[in-house]
């Protein structure tokens, strides 16, 4: 198996953010395309008006085609979807909200009819994409919805992976939805994804505590105490090498994360900022899923939009990620097979070879 065999979808997100330009700036390179196939689902309108807005981008052509199964290798592969009229870099609204909709429905019929390897999804905005069928706080949610699976955000790059118990909610609520058999059944599944999505042989992995200093013995919160140190010696005793509750300033001012390989955070806030500060150009993957999904860890930047101010890097990363889950996982999927048909067949080929004649000095 060869890394230029996968078709790897590519959604435009919001056409008035950054998700045209760091598309075409991460695909401009052709060179990137000896590693997949790109699909991108999106607006050929919106595509030409941030082409225009692009100064060092030379050449950047695209192959339209009705779906990813008539992708061709070596091109940009253009599905057209998610059309809006008006193109207002810089301005969310309902339309383009409605577009990054549509161009994600249409990318996930052909991830789930098995056209596409992976997705990766450019940023829509989280309000302008409400409507009366599609009412999701975010990408996590609506895959969660379509794919078979437990999904968990993992905030991803080179020197950290952070895993997150609860998402896009009210801080208020964040405390009622921490129970111990939810921390139990996130670090099963960030064990596995550190197992199966990244190759790590035996994963250990840091979990963060809900109050500062960790409670501090339950002067400041017995969460820790109660609910997240019971969590981490189940899930050990069950054979996960998990450890903590740690101070979230500790652990990361100290640079103590570096001697794990996931850290598993209580709230959205409390992983991505240390993250985001540690891996500024890092991805986002949606672990737990049956198919695999990455994208850029920025969001829509409409303050920069149409300005030829984006930075691709987290774009070409998610991309790269996408690639390297999707081998990963074929190859634990080899290693992992049952062994034993394997065996049966080698032994009847030596119960089949003649037997070897005894010689006499």
């Amino acid at each position: 198996m060869t890394e230029q065999k996968y078709r790897i979808g590519i959604t435009q997100g919001d056409p008035n953010g950054i998700g045209w330009e760091v598309i075409i700036k991460a695909l401009a390179d052709p060179r990137i395309m000896e590693l997949f196939t790109p699909v991108i689902y999106g607006s050929p309108k919106a595509a030409a008006c941030y082409r225009n807005t692009i100064a060092e981008v030379e050449q950047f052509a695209m192959t339209t085609v009705a779906s990813a199964a008539e992708a061709r290798r070596g091109r940009i592969n253009l599905v057209a979807c998610g059309e809006i009229a008006q193109i207002e870099p810089g301005k969310p609204t309902p339309e383009a909200g409605q577009a990054a909709v549509e161009a994600l429905r249409t990318a996930m019929r052909d991830l789930k009819a098995g056209e596409l390897d992976a997705l990766v999804t450019a940023p829509f905005d989280k309000e302008t994409v409400q409507s009366d069928d599609f009412h999701f706080t975010g990408h996590t949610e609506y895959l969660a919805s379509e794919l078979d699976g437990e999904p968990m955000m993992i905030m991803c790059s080179d020197v950290l992976r952070v895993g997150l118990v609860t998402i896009h909610i009210p801080v208020a609520e964040i405390a009622r939805n921490i129970t111990r058999e939810k921390i139990v059944e996130d670090l099963r599944i960030l064990n596995r994804s550190l197992v199966e999505d990244f190759g790590i042989v035996r994963p250990r992995i840091a979990v963060m505590a809900l109050n500062p200093h960790a409670g501090d013995g339950g002067l400041v919160g017995r969460e820790e105490q109660e609910i997240i140190r019971p969590a981490i010696v189940e899930a050990f005793d069950a054979g996960i090498l998990a450890f903590g509750p740690f101070a979230a300033d500790g652990l990361f001012a100290g640079g103590g994360y570096a001697r794990y390989d996931g850290i598993l955070a209580m709230y959205h806030d409390q992983g991505l900022a240390p993250f985001k500060s540690i891996s500024p150009d890092g991805v986002n993957f949606t672990a737990g899923l049956a198919a695999v999904r990455t994208s850029p860890d920025h969001g829509t930047a409409f303050d920069i939009a149409g300005k030829d101010k984006a930075d691709p890097q987290s774009m070409r990363n998610a991309i790269y990620t996408a690639i390297d889950i999707v081998r990963h996982r074929a190859e634990w999927k080899q290693w992992s097979a049952n062994p034993l048909p394997r065996a049966e067949r080698e032994k009847s080929s030596r119960d089949n070879q003649p037997a070897a004649r005894e010689t006499k000095e």
